[in-house]
């Protein structure tokens, strides 16, 4: 076989995983707006396939159980959040650290559904959904310290204020989202400060652990 005869017979192959990839696409932007709005135990493959208007073999095929499906979601979403979050690693540190916050926001509104499935969706305290989530935290965190500290890896003390800023900007966003009084360029300011009191808190317990200078309060 030649190289045209060879490119020719690869491309039906290449098709069907073009629609192959796009259907699954499709599956888990459908699962990520049902897991939103409904918990992993109340949706049936039944309810899921029928709300999907698919054939519930169909779901089997791509997924192989509801669990399959629901980390699929899961994945697909933290992914494209860790993505934007991370947008921007040219920027000097406090730009870096704005436009991290303010990708986050921006994620959060546009992508509702997904959003309140990576946060607060799912299947209670399952360990593998539990790592993805940890996951995700985790790198929004060495993303932050890389902006605040000009390094992605700190200690215990900036660590866990760090995560435990990001907590309180979990729940802060999903009531955002909710109930969208504040326009997102306030938000991303609140945020801010807030991380700067964090900042400015490890500073004062560890002096070695020196907050960035847009986190110092004005003399």
């Amino acid at each position: 076989m030649n190289n045209s005869q060879q490119r020719e017979a690869e491309r039906p192959r290449a098709r069907g995983t073009d629609r192959s990839l796009a259907r699954r696409a499709e599956l888990i932007a459908i699962g990520r707006r049902l897991f939103a709005d409904t918990s992993y135990d109340a949706l049936s493959m039944d309810d899921i396939a029928r709300q999907a208007h698919v054939a519930k073999g169909l779901i089997y095929y791509y997924f192989k159980s509801k669990r399959g499906y629901y980390l699929a979601i899961v994945e697909d979403s933290v992914a494209e959040l860790v993505s934007r979050a991370a947008d921007g690693p040219e920027l000097p540190g406090a730009e870096r650290v704005h436009r991290t916050i303010d990708g986050y926001l921006r994620y959060a509104e546009h992508n509702q559904a997904a959003y309140r499935t990576i946060i607060a969706g799912g299947v209670g305290f399952d360990a593998e959904v539990q790592a993805i989530r940890e996951g995700v935290r985790e790198a929004i965190v060495a993303t932050i310290a890389e902006g605040a500290y000009g390094r992605r890896r700190v200690g215990p003390l900036p660590r866990v204020a760090l995560l435990g800023w990001l907590h309180s900007v979990e729940g802060a966003t999903l009531d955002w989202i909710d109930r969208p009084a504040l326009p997102r360029d306030t938000m991303r300011e609140l945020l801010v400060k807030m991380l700067g009191g964090a900042l400015r808190a490890v500073e004062e317990i560890d002096p070695t652990c020196v907050a960035p200078p847009d986190a110092r309060r004005d003399d």
